[in-house]
């Protein structure tokens, strides 16, 4: 694999750390995981950790992830960066929130929106029930609607070909257009 055109700062969620297999993997989940992680550091792009992103990944990382991280590190491709709590955007989130599970749910990993927010607005995850929550609040929270949100789980978004292209911030990615972009594609 060659580099991407462009490097873009993505904040990977712990979650896709916790699901990478290696290279014997078989299970799906942990293939796709492997191979994002992988095109990632093939790519150049860069990893984004805030301080509770970093201590999330110690906690969850796979054995995969711990020594892919390290490769990113040698590279110098880990960017720690300060992304304190917003208070107005978690107040907006908070009053934009349909149900009570849903408010709690997009509070636990708005730290993952702020640090996309504070680099290239790219978040990386696995959790598409939150993505659908943000996806909704973004109707009243504005700037969510700039934040990119890929799933390496999911095949049909093709992560590693998305990484090879330059990671750009395709609208039908975006919080705000997922949803409506993934039901005109649903059967």
């Amino acid at each position: 694999m060659r580099a991407a055109k462009v490097s873009r700062r993505l904040v990977v969620d712990a979650s896709v750390a916790r699901a990478s297999g290696g290279k014997t993997a078989v299970f799906p989940l942990s293939k796709r995981c492997r191979d994002f992680l992988g095109t990632m550091l093939d790519t150049g792009h860069h990893l984004v950790m805030t301080s509770a992103i970093r201590a999330e990944w110690n906690k969850h990382q796979s054995g995969f992830a711990r020594e892919w991280r390290t490769a990113m590190v040698a590279r110098k491709r880990l960017l720690l960066v300060d992304a304190p709590e917003d208070a107005g955007l978690r107040e907006e989130i908070d009053s934009a929130a349909e149900t009570e599970r849903g408010r709690l749910a997009m509070l636990k990993d708005t730290h993952l929106v702020e640090a996309a927010l504070a680099t290239d607005r790219t978040v990386v995850a696995l959790d598409d029930t939150v993505r659908g929550l943000f996806d909704t609040a973004s109707m009243h929270v504005k700037i969510l609607k700039t934040v990119v949100w890929a799933n390496p789980g999911e095949e049909a978004e093709a992560c590693p070909t998305w990484l090879e292209k330059g990671a750009p911030p395709d609208r039908e990615r975006r919080l705000g257009a997922w949803r409506r972009t993934r039901k005109s594609v649903s059967p």
